[in-house]
């Protein structure tokens, strides 16, 4: 990690002076102990996760931050004795801002600049956790009244043994009038073959489509936030050596509330098996979490935000899965931890440090 720091601050000292340059840094670390019981299949085995991230990043502004380019790295550590099971991931990327909400970003980039983390049935919690990097291109569009963004995740190269994979995704959200807002997902999962592939191997797809609607009553309730939102999950998949296309279907919807320091959010699906290659491909093709592989499905989870301020979100939660066969719990602490130059710079300003909150990541 200390070669990887050095030769971006290297590369910064050396990027002659301009108008408006500026030095800009980040820190964003988390913990998380995720005890999971009572799945007991194949799709979700008990089973624990334990480990820190650790995510420095550095990097320089031109332009009044028109121009952006960092780099740093994603230490991924789990919680054992000795060091086995890292991972260090590089992080690098141009960032260009402009004044009407356009934003496009290019190379490793962290996840957390997604406007929300992407549903649950496109990137499941283990993924999440161990890879929070982008590697590819990012466009969003932010205004106001709502969000949209487009972005390539190139997440295999293809070698000999090894195959390629990439995935290409679209998140929406527009608010047309009052608490109505309409907008949805769309994300495409290709998985070619490997250099010296054999006759059993074929180029695979998959492809979900969820147009989505929703209410924001946070302003009509004494709630501090109340959203629901109902919409089609339809998936698409092919095993190109058959050509044949599964395209199961559902409905999903799902809701959030908070009050002050406890949240609950309530997921629910019903229809058909929503990846029915899941079996034979895993996640190679299929990013999104395997409850979903059956044809009921509700996730609860409760939420308690011990601390919860712009820089900070310490939190316990407990989560119950339910499907048509099988009942899980899931018990979690996580805490992430982000400080950047901008809040650095008002450090000294108690009222807007405890004004907001940290987005929650996992």
């Amino acid at each position: 990690m200390r070669n990887w720091l050095l030769a971006i601050l290297t590369l910064i000292l050396t990027i002659p002076p301009l108008a408006a340059q500026e030095v800009e840094w980040s820190v964003d670390a988390s913990i998380l102990l995720n005890n999971r019981e009572g799945g007991d299949d194949s799709y979700s085995p008990d089973q624990t996760f334990a480990f820190t991230r650790l995510a420095p990043e550095l990097g320089v502004s031109l332009m009044e931050g028109r121009h952006v380019l960092k780099g740093g790295v994603a230490w991924y550590q789990p919680m054992i004795d000795n060091m086995k099971g890292y991972k260090v991931l590089p992080t690098l990327y141009y960032r260009y801002n402009d004044d009407n909400g356009w934003h496009v970003t290019a190379g490793l980039l962290p996840r957390t600049l997604m406007v929300k983390r992407a549903p649950r049935y496109m990137w499941s919690d283990s993924l999440n956790y161990c890879q929070p990097n982008i590697r590819g291109i990012m466009a969003q569009l932010i205004k106001p009244a709502g969000y949209s963004e487009l972005l390539v995740d190139w997440r295999q190269m293809q070698t000999e043994h090894q195959r390629e994979a990439f995935t290409i995704m679209s998140n929406n959200d527009w608010r047309i009038a009052g608490p109505l807002s309409l907008g949805g997902h769309v994300q495409y999962s290709h998985l070619a073959m490997s250099r010296n592939h054999d006759e059993s191997e074929h180029v695979n797809d998959d492809i979900i489509i969820n147009p989505m609607a929703s209410l924001d009553l946070s302003q009509r309730t004494a709630l501090d936030s109340l959203r629901l939102s109902a919409g089609a999950l339809i998936g698409m998949q092919r095993d190109r050596g058959t050509e044949q296309w599964d395209k199961p279907a559902g409905f999903i919807a799902t809701a959030t509330a908070r009050w002050r320091w406890i949240e609950l959010d309530e997921t629910f699906y019903t229809g058909q098996r929503l990846m029915p290659l899941y079996d034979k491909f895993g996640s190679q093709l299929i990013q999104g979490d395997p409850y979903f592989n059956h044809k009921t499905y509700s996730r609860t989870d409760l939420v308690f935000h011990i601390v919860n301020n712009r820089f900070v979100d310490l939190t316990g939660s407990f989560s119950l899965h339910a499907t048509d066969k099988k009942t899980g719990f899931w018990q979690q602490i996580a805490c992430r931890f982000y400080i950047d130059s901008n809040l650095w710079k008002r450090r000294h300003d108690h009222d807007y440090l405890k004004s907001g909150h940290l987005q929650q990541i996992y």
